[in-house]
């Protein structure tokens, strides 16, 4: 692992030094589980390096003296790869909805617009409440506000306010991002719907085990109908 020392110096890299290209006297040592160690020479950091076969990576070069720390850089590469990804990935499943609404929507209709943002941020997906005024709504901006603080507070459970209510023109604008990721929201959606099937598929078990149940109960009842009275006197009796 300690096996870096081929590694050109790059005047425009943004990757952080490690190992021989630390090139200080000193250096404030971080152990491998973010244990303080403290300032040493930086021969006897890279010692260490070398005895726990890890990497000495420079985390903070502007601190006096700058920090290092013991790590596997590899690793620590891969890792940060996958959450870049995961974070990218993410952002391009995001999608902005928009609902508007009017500084003076009834109580019905606002119950049911609030009802669809719901779904959308149980998707996983923001949504751009926007509040239109027309007329003389427009010297009345604090319509707007409360509305739009209302609905953040009725929702504060499956959303954050991602931008605060701010005027455009006629309209004025909030968004709400949904408080789970689109990918969790997608596998509950996903568990939800599995959930359901298989109720489905229980209830038409049942259904089926009543029908034969009935159906049985029924030619049980028509076989004793066709033996009749006289097929359960006893031979034996005189008439």
């Amino acid at each position: 692992m300690f096996n870096r020392t081929d590694i050109r110096e790059d005047p425009i890299s943004t990757e952080p030094r490690i190992n021989e290209r630390i090139r200080v006297p000193e250096v404030r040592l971080v152990g491998p589980n973010g244990e303080q160690v403290g300032i040493v020479r930086v021969e006897q950091a890279l010692q260490l390096a070398r005895e726990q076969d890890l990497d000495l990576v420079e985390v903070a070069p502007q601190a006096r003296p700058p920090v290092v720390k013991l790590m596997d850089y590899g690793k620590f590469k891969y890792e940060a790869a996958q959450k870049a990804r995961e974070s990218r990935r993410n952002q391009a499943n995001s999608i902005i909805k928009e609902m508007k609404l009017r500084p003076k929507i009834d109580d019905h209709d606002y119950e049911t617009k609030k009802g669809h943002v719901l779904r959308f941020l149980k998707a996983g997906d923001k949504v751009k409440i926007t509040i239109m005024f027309r007329g003389r709504e427009q010297s009345r901006p604090e319509l707007g506000v409360n509305l739009l603080r209302r609905l953040a507070d009725d929702l504060t459970e499956y959303a954050t306010v991602e931008s605060p209510p701010k005027q455009e023109g006629r309209n004025m604008l909030m968004i709400l991002a949904p408080t789970r990721k689109k990918n969790q929201a997608k596998a509950d959606q996903k568990a939800e719907r599995d959930r359901r099937a298989a109720e489905r598929a229980e209830a038409a078990e049942a259904d089926k085990a009543y029908e034969a149940a009935q159906r049985a109960a029924a030619g049980t009842a028509k076989k004793k109908k066709k033996k009749g009275p006289a097929d359960n006197m006893d031979p034996d009796i005189d008439l």
